[in-house]
């Protein structure tokens, strides 16, 4: 292996001959007379092997080895010693030299000082890139074990769920038949409202299943601010008062627009109005509720206010909220709505803010920027 090697030694005459002989061996040299040059050079080469002379005016020859081992642990130094210096050589394997060679030099035994120092580099890498394959191939383990794990959670909330919904359709065909059977709209009426109802339940649980799979690419175009939002409110006037729920919209003039796939944007904010809903439709402290959804912008913003009266929540279910499967529906949920929303948000480079106290309601603030940037945001809570 052809690498770079630095000498040191204050004799003109020995520097010659241990360049002739090591460039002999396939490998560049720099040669330095002193242990101060030395020292510039190896900072400028960073070269990985260094063969030395113990005795040197000036900085000696161990010094240098501490020196050079503090910049660079891994450096590999041969060092040269004359016959009565083996005290000196002793030393300088007690500061992880390589090894040592004494005077005079017998080019074979320089060449198997290089060799090992050469093998001690390979060694190094070797483990080193081991270690990493071994540290990837942990990382992938790590990430497989959570997939499944999260497949198991998936599959069970999903299950929890789907039971919920069977129980809720089964109720309804039972309504319907049992109107038909003794000739009562009323019944029909109600039986095929709540079948409707389960349908549109179904339908948001795949997207919201497809969405937590697998995050798609936007495709973004110009939307406008006040279209947008009144298509949005459009969707759920009806089915919000129908569940005896106060609906009010407030679209503020002068919005313009914003970057944003709609439709995916939409299921995002869809989701936040459900919730509203369903909070309003699960508080039986009080008579009547409301849900509000305010849309304005500011300045390079574009924000969607969705508020409720509802029994608001405490700071422990604010830290869930956004956690894949957590839900406070119990088997009414499957913990997926929240956090597809964080996901759609945050790729259209916007944040949440939640604000909810105990008996207060929820007020959720979703804020995207007019022109969706490369770096994410995330959620918050207060």
């Amino acid at each position: 292996m052809k690498q770079a090697i630095l000498i040191v030694d204050d004799e003109p005459d020995i520097r010659d001959v241990l360049t002739l002989a090591i460039n002999d061996l396939g490998h560049n040299v720099l040669a330095a007379a002193d242990g101060d040059e030395a020292l510039r050079m190896f900072r400028e080469a960073r070269t990985p092997v260094v063969v030395t002379d113990i005795k040197m005016p000036g900085m000696d020859g161990i010094e240098l080895l501490k020196r050079l081992k503090r910049e660079d642990p891994d450096i590999e130094v041969v060092m040269i010693t004359g016959h009565g210096d083996l005290d000196l050589a002793i030393r300088s394997l007690k500061h992880e030299a390589t090894d040592f060679i004494t005077k005079p030099i017998n080019i074979d035994v320089l060449e198997i000082a290089l060799k090992r120092a050469q093998e001690r580099i390979l060694t190094r890498q070797k483990l080193k890139e081991y270690t990493e394959h071994l540290e990837q191939h942990i990382r992938e383990k790590s990430e497989l074990q959570s997939r499944l794990s999260a497949l198991g959670l998936m599959i069970g909330s999903i299950s929890h769920g789907i039971k919920g919904l069977l129980t809720g359709l089964d109720g309804a065909i039972y309504l319907v038949e049992s109107g038909f059977s003794k000739n009562d709209p009323a019944k029909i009426t109600d039986g095929w409202q709540t079948v409707k109802l389960t349908i549109e339940r179904v339908r948001k649980m795949m997207l919201d299943i497809l969405y937590a799979a697998k995050e798609r690419e936007l495709k973004t175009e110009r939307v406008q601010t006040a279209e947008f939002a009144r298509e949005l409110a459009g969707r759920f006037e009806a089915k919000i008062r129908g569940q005896g729920v106060e609906f009010v919209c407030e679209v503020g003039p002068g919005n313009g627009g914003f970057d944003a796939d709609p439709s995916y944007l939409q299921a995002a904010l869809a989701n936040i109005l459900e919730n509203a809903l369903d909070a309003c439709c699960r508080d039986e402290c009080k008579l009547r509720h409301c849900i509000t959804f305010r849309v304005r912008g500011e300045g390079d913003t574009v924000v969607f206010e969705i508020g409720d009266d509802g029994p608001g929540m405490d700071s422990e279910t604010k830290q869930k909220l956004f956690d894949l499967f957590f839900s406070s529906k119990g088997a009414h949920g499957t913990g997926l709505g929240l956090f597809v929303t964080q996901k759609i948000v945050e790729q259209h480079g916007g944040r949440i803010e939640v604000r909810s106290t105990p008996g207060h309601g929820s007020l959720f603030r979703v804020m995207i920027p007019r022109k969706t940037p490369a770096t994410p945001t995330a959620a918050i809570s207060a």
